[in-house]
């Protein structure tokens, strides 16, 4: 199956680029950008539309911190149900015999969506990720793979999850499948990475580069499974 992974679209997803004979798309959180539900309810729309008309017969969608107005109820599972499209909310589903988890949540990081405190989601991670799937995807990074930002002292660290990361080296899918933490002028996180004595594939498919919204430096990443 060929797949065709984007994130972080932020309002931006006119200026994708569809790629040919892709068999599955993936969009792992932030199609939308305004924090007021309200407003961000139509940007989630527009996007919506958008989505479904895309000419791959199968499509995925987790939402991200910014997409608030699916968390406020505003816009629901059923809303992309409708259209064709599989909404994943910490729960896994089965496509042509792929097996996929999807969750939006990230460690706490401002007042966003979908977020924890590290150590309750931490105890999250075990609950809801009980089994192997051939795909994982959520909106933010395990630890240390391509998970690098500044932080609010403009220091770099890794933002990413270390409780995610366990999961993933317990159940070793063939892909793991993430976004929120963008590019930065300095640092290039979108793209696909490897570890070693590891066969998944870690990718992260955000699309813009902080502080340069309105352009796009990614196009998503093409995988296989």
């Amino acid at each position: 199956m060929k797949i065709w992974h984007i994130s972080d679209t932020h309002t931006y997803h006119d200026l994708l680029e569809i790629p040919k004979n892709i068999d599955l798309v993936i969009f792992s959180g932030d199609c939308s950008n305004v924090r007021d539900p309200y407003i961000n309810e139509r940007e989630v729309k527009e996007f919506i539309t958008w989505f479904k008309d895309l000419p791959i017969k199968h499509k995925v969608f987790v939402a991200g911190n910014h997409d608030s107005s699916i968390e406020k109820g505003l816009i629901n599972k059923g809303s992309f149900k409708d259209v064709g499209i599989v909404y994943l909310e910490n729960e896994y589903v089965t496509i042509d015999s792929v097996t996929i988890f999807g969750s939006p949540l990230t460690p706490d990081f401002g007042q966003w969506s979908f977020m924890k405190s590290r150590h309750k989601l931490s105890m999250f991670w075990e609950k809801a990720i009980t089994k192997y799937a051939d795909i994982f995807v959520v909106h933010g990074p395990p630890k240390n793979i391509l998970d690098k930002s500044y932080n609010r002292n403009y220091n770099m660290e890794a933002c990413g999850d270390k409780a995610l990361m366990r999961k993933v080296l317990e159940f070793k899918p063939k892909l793991m499948l993430f976004g929120h933490i963008h590019n930065t002028d300095d640092i290039i996180n979108a793209g696909t990475r490897t570890i070693p004595n590891q066969d998944t594939i870690f990718s992260n498919g955000s699309v813009v580069t902080d502080g340069k919204f309105g352009k796009l430096t990614s196009n998503g990443n093409i995988l296989k499974v």
